[in-house]
């Protein structure tokens, strides 16, 4: 076994693969940019190098200098967690050219599964079912539109490369092939630096079942499979294991197919086998095909630790040094139903604009296991993913894990940045979702349903009053010669303003009047009725929802008026393309620039027809939220 590693990566992966080192008596050296030295992964790692600025490109991208802090710290090989550079077979080269060893796939096994459309050629070779399409190289516009009108639509459009939804567009009729596949080669190119695509065969009711496999190079084993039917963009909210109406036939035909699509590349360490699945008639042998290949570890691997009892960081890093495959398939079993949710920090009624923000406070319940790399007091950075933890909960059944993944996620506590606690909140307790009768569509279905931000409640408002004012049962808590004490709070939440009065009945009773409602509050088990936090000029309440409410000086006036002559960046972020120059006419949703903000592309788009005034960014350039972008000249 190696005596030390490093692990190049950040946030959560990086802790969690820092906890199993540690319980082997592995050392761990941990690496970071200016913006993460004060980063929980830096203060659990036995040793820590600095690698560079904050922008990826210049610090967590940088497989140079990675190797050569492993060089100096005197660590035997590399885990890559996952993103960054995982799956960069060149960057696997050089650490074996280094003398270290990665702790993963080949470069080769790496490449074969690189490119959609030669992967799916290469599983077709292995006897792996794939999805009708087109996988060729030929990319001529009328020529892709000739296979797509072959295979029949709806078709998808993806990029050969890169994952996460970028390049990917569904065409549900002929008339709008053309623009969707230049808005997807176009995202590709950009997100990739590859426009190549493929068109497949669109599944009506589809839903996405991967199956975690682990090769020791040679022979493959299977962990079963994960659902991760629900997902928004292509982005997966909460995943399973195991499936919903799997069954053991489909099951052992879902595994075989993996564990060929492994064996065929020689595959090494852990890895994911994604499929489509036909859900519309329940699932079936003939209904599953391959999609790609995941050469890593997953984010979702902890809901198949908590039903196989395996420790797959620890399985990495034994075969990595050279010991066999820890289990045989017949000695693997399932054991009870697992969910995983994950936290980010992201305004989802705007959006699901990316936040940014200074963490007040982190709570988490007992009942789950929680991934996170991120305490209260850390800032969540524009520069990198904002994902706050994943919530992972395990029961005996599928109703049994989904009761204490709802408990979970309502006992969650997050102030300082807004998150997406309160849609997986909805989320968890949709009555599609507890029915298991869902597909990849469930979220854009239900929309502002999920996604709309809900007022808080008279009792939430009364709550936070009382909190903002900082009354707590002390003896002579509001006390006066004459009369009860009164005053009155302002609180914005929401973009609503609410003026509750106070007034003291005893030292652990107030009454809290908002317009003509009386709420009567009673100090109890340390709080007014519900979990509240004053953090600054801020007060959080955790109630049915949470609520942030920030607590107005009577005396301050806000100038600051945005009309519909400006566009201001709604986080921060950097300027990837301006498509406009000052003095140009523009209609309504015209694109002015486009921002990318934790791995994501946001338009910016005109809010008006007019003439631009002015185009105060340039490509390239950083922003903070709240910036101009452009400005129109006033309408006459």
């Amino acid at each position: 076994m190696f005596d030390t590693i490093l692990i190049a990566n950040r946030g959560e992966i990086a802790c969690r693969v820092i906890k199993t080192a540690r319980a082997m008596g592995v050392r761990t050296v941990a690496v970071y940019s200016d913006a993460d030295a004060q980063a929980l992964h830096v203060a659990m790692a036995d040793e820590a190098v600095h690698l560079g600025p904050a922008p990826v490109a210049e610090s967590y991208l940088r497989g140079d200098l990675i190797i050569e802090a492993a060089r100096l710290t005197g660590a035997e090989a590399i885990h890559p967690g996952y993103g960054f550079l995982s799956e960069n077979p060149d960057f696997v080269e050089a650490v074996e050219a280094a003398g270290l060893v990665f702790i993963g796939p080949s470069a080769k096994a790496i490449r074969a599964m690189g490119l959609k459309d030669a992967a799916k050629a290469l599983m077709a070779e292995a006897g792996v079912p794939v999805v009708p399409g087109y996988h060729g190289a030929e990319q001529d516009p009328a020529f892709l539109a000739d296979r797509a009108a072959e295979i029949g639509y709806p078709v998808l459009i993806k990029a050969v490369a890169g994952g996460g939804g970028k390049g990917m567009r569904l065409v549900e009729a002929a008339s709008d092939f053309e623009e969707n596949l230049s808005a997807a080669q176009a995202e590709a190119k950009t997100a990739f630096g590859n426009p190549a695509v493929l068109i497949e065969k669109y599944i009506q009711s589809p839903r996405h079942i991967e199956v975690q496999v682990f090769g020791d190079g040679t022979q493959a084993v299977h962990l079963f499979e994960r659902d991760c039917s629900l997902q928004r963009r292509h982005q997966k909210v909460i995943e399973e294991a195991p499936a919903p109406g799997m069954t053991d036939a489909v099951r052992a035909a879902m595994g075989e197919a993996a564990v060929r699509a492994a064996e065929a590349i020689g595959y090494a360490g852990a890895g994911t086998v994604e499929f489509i699945v036909d859900g519309a008639n329940g699932l079936r042998t003939d209904g599953f095909w391959f999609m790609e290949m995941n050469t890593r570890l997953q984010v979702e691997h902890p809901v198949t630790e908590a039903i196989t009892g395996v420790d797959l960081v620890e399985w990495q890093l034994r075969v990595a040094a050279g010991e066999d495959l820890p289990a045989s398939q017949d000695d693997l079993k399932i054991t009870g139903h697992a969910f995983e949710a994950r936290l980010y920090a992201e305004d989802v009624p705007a959006g699901f604009l990316p936040a940014t923000g200074r963490i007040d406070h982190l709570s988490f319940p007992d009942l789950a296991r929680i991934d996170s790399g991120v305490r209260a007091g850390d800032e969540i950075s524009p520069w990198y993913d904002p994902m706050i933890a994943k919530v992972t909960v395990q029961g005996p059944d599928r109703g049994s894990a989904l009761r204490k993944l709802r408990a979970a996620l309502d006992r969650t506590e997050v102030a300082g940045t807004v998150t997406n606690i309160d849609f997986l909140r909805k989320l968890a307790r949709d009555d599609g979702f507890a029915a298991a009768a869902f597909d990849t569509g469930l979220i854009a279905a239900r929309g502002a349903g999920l996604s709309n931000a809900v007022l808080p409640t008279a009792r939430e408002v009364a709550v936070a009053a009382v909190t903002a004012a900082g009354i707590t049962p002390e003896p002579l808590q509001g006390f006066s010669l004459w009369a009860p004490l009164r005053w009155r709070i302002t609180l914005d939440c929401a973009g609503r303003t609410y003026a509750p009065q106070i007034e003291m009945l005893a030292p652990d009773r107030c009454r809290v009047t908002l317009e003509d409602a009386h709420d009567t509050l009673a100090w109890w088990g340390g709080t007014w009725g519900l979990p509240a936090l004053r953090h600054g000029g801020y007060v959080t309440v955790f109630g049915a929802a949470t609520h942030s409410f920030a607590i107005v000086d009577p005396l301050a006036r806000d100038t600051a008026a945005e009309g519909g002559d400006t566009v201001m960046a709604p986080m921060p972020g950097l300027v990837t393309a301006v498509v406009v120059k000052a003095g140009q006419a523009v209609t309504a949703g015209d694109r002015l620039v486009v921002l990318e903000a934790m791995k994501m592309e946001h338009v910016l788009r005109a809010p008006r027809d007019g003439v631009l005034a002015e185009v105060a960014v340039a490509q390239g350039q950083q922003v903070a939220a709240g910036d101009l972008v452009a400005a129109l000249e006033p309408e006459a």
